[in-house]
């Protein structure tokens, strides 16, 4: 019979990095209450980039980034990765708050899987930071988790993050057909995969291909 356990991690809740950028060093460590403010300011901010790739909501952008919804979220979170089932980071650039990394959909077992999401402060585009954040999450994940397989979802014009995964070397594994509800419609999404045998140099593999990458 199979059960799905899903053990915390070893060394949760983590603290990863730094990776060096041109706007500064890159680390992941557990959100914070505190962390709500920037949260809700940038990505009110960002509405016009972040929303075409959100989930649909009966709420408005406005009702989704009150502090209301600030707590509920990481109480969310926070609760998942007790249980096992994520491992949401936030992201720090030099000390500020930039985005959130999020492993989640924990499939232990003889699965072992999970997907992986992210957004960054619009302002940091371009400059390594989501590349930097998902590096340290999917080396954490695949080590210190024990995670065989990571997925990413990506609606096909989501250019930006279609270019993180394809510099840290995930497989595009096809299409798939009206996979989530975004804006009250039903929207195609590529789907890209590694598992922990493409890298078994862990860190240090992500940042060799991404040291490889297209100039």
């Amino acid at each position: 019979m199979f059960v799905n356990a899903r053990p915390r991690p070893p060394g949760w809740p983590a603290h990863l990095g730094p990776l060096a950028t041109s706007v500064g060093p890159v680390r992941l460590r557990p959100l914070k209450w505190s962390d709500g403010q920037a949260w809700r300011s940038l990505r009110l901010r960002d509405e016009a980039l972040i929303r075409p790739w959100e989930p649909s909501s009966p709420l408005s952008w406005g009702d989704r980034h009150t502090r209301q919804q600030w707590m509920l979220n990481r109480s969310v979170l926070r609760n998942a990765a007790k249980q096992g089932g994520a491992m949401p980071f936030a992201i720090d650039v030099a000390d500020h708050f930039a985005g959130q990394v999020t492993i989640g959909g924990v499939v232990r077992g003889p699965l072992q899987s999970a997907w992986i999401g992210y957004w960054v402060d619009s302002t940091l585009a371009g400059k390594g930071v989501a590349t930097s954040a998902v590096a340290l999450a999917l080396a954490y994940g695949f080590n210190e988790a024990g995670l065989h397989r990571i997925e990413a979802t990506i609606a096909p014009e989501n250019l930006a993050s279609h270019a993180v995964v394809r510099h840290l070397g995930f497989r595009h594994e096809g299409l798939l057909h009206r996979y989530l509800d975004i804006d009250n419609a039903w929207h195609d999404h590529d789907l890209y995969a590694l598992t922990s045998e493409e890298l078994p140099g862990g860190l240090t593999d992500l940042i060799r291909r991404w040291d490889r990458r297209p100039r």
